[in-house]
């Protein structure tokens, strides 16, 4: 490579950067609509099967097949709100006897501190402060941030309307970049859910065995949160431990197998069957994905931490179709020599999609 291409490779190199950091200013400061919109855009992929399915196999007319997959989604995620919603308002009404096991949570420490010669700390108003009051208010505001998340997603709906209405039924394959990029995340929406809906069900019986409170709530928990990647399935396997803390039967033996058990049912769901069930869809390295985990996150909050693998692997696809930023494509899959050494005649052949 000469002086010149190397050059040029900087100079590219260096415009994507800034191109890269204006892209993100744009997209924080667009999120109100960026947010709902690319959610809707992620929903159509993935009802859009169960839509063509209506319309070859029971020859429904497209609209009522949409109007029908729109039903459908509405009712799932309107039973999965309300039973989140409802079950954080029952914990806020109960707060009284949260705040008196954690008072008594607090004198067993106090005692075991006393008894190994450290310092016992005050427990006046429970534990770490948290009265009755602060903890009930506490569990309103999670309560309102559920409501607040549902509000969004009125735009959602919204845009999830015109997306659907307006597209035709299709007999085949999408052409084109979008025929690339739209199975691989319809793949990546499908085993997600199959696996998260898995994981849910599994952390659910094995807390319900246990005699845990509120095990198919946590178990909904686990669900949702295994839609972000590693963060979530760590606060799955921690959600219940206060509960179980909580509990003045729960024996050591209990707390273990709380975080043991599901902990196991998450490590082999996520590490063992989601890379093998996934494949090539998203073909991005662990450290990419953490990486893109952060990045999302303080982008678009939340949304942006569950988002973060499959636009990340769009993005890796469309750097993929160009000579100039496939190493970048191919850093994004964890290939770091290809940065190293740059584009060679060798790239052409690797299959990054």
């Amino acid at each position: 490579m000469n002086l010149t291409e190397r050059e040029q490779r900087i100079q590219t190199v260096c415009l994507l950067v800034l191109a890269g950091l204006g892209a993100a200013a744009g997209l924080w400061w667009f999120r109100p609509v960026l947010v709902p919109f690319v959610l809707s855009v992620f929903f159509a992929i993935g009802l859009t099967p169960v839509v063509d399915f209506q319309v070859r196999r029971w020859k429904l007319p497209h609209v009522l097949a949409v109007a029908t997959t729109l039903l459908l989604a509405l009712v799932v995620l309107g039973g999965i709100g309300l039973l989140v919603s409802t079950t954080v308002r029952q914990m806020a009404a109960n707060a009284d006897r949260y705040a008196e096991r954690l008072g008594e949570l607090a004198e067993r420490v106090s005692a075991w501190l006393t008894a190994a010669g450290a310092p016992a700390p005050s427990v006046g108003g429970g534990l770490f402060g948290l009265s009755a009051e602060r903890l009930g208010d506490l569990l309103l505001r999670i309560a309102n941030a559920v409501m607040g998340i549902l509000s969004d997603g009125v735009m959602v709906f919204i845009f999830l309307c015109f997306l659907l209405f307006g597209a035709r039924t299709r007999t085949g394959p999408a052409a084109g970049l979008w025929g690339e990029i739209e199975p691989a995340i319809r793949n990546y929406i499908v085993v997600k859910i199959a696996l998260s809906a898995a994981t849910g069900i599994l952390t659910g019986l094995l807390l319900w065995m246990l005699g845990v409170d509120l095990a198919m709530v946590f178990g909904l928990l686990a669900f949702l949160l295994n839609f972000i990647p590693s963060i979530g399935s760590i606060a799955g396997v921690l959600l219940p431990l206060p509960v179980v803390l909580l509990d003045p039967e729960a024996t050591w033996v209990t707390v273990v197998a709380v975080l043991a058990l599901p902990g196991g049912v998450q490590f082999v769901i996520g590490n063992i069957l989601e890379p093998r069930m996934t494949g090539k869809s998203c073909r991005l390295h662990a450290i990419t994905v953490l990486l893109a985990l952060i990045f999302w996150g303080m982008l678009w909050g939340v949304v942006g931490m569950v988002l973060a693998t499959p636009m990340t692997a769009v993005i890796r696809v469309l750097l993929s179709k160009s000579d100039v930023t496939r190493p970048m494509a191919r850093l994004l899959a964890g290939d770091v020599g290809a940065v190293v050494s740059g584009a060679g005649s060798g790239d052409a052949d690797l299959n990054l999609d």
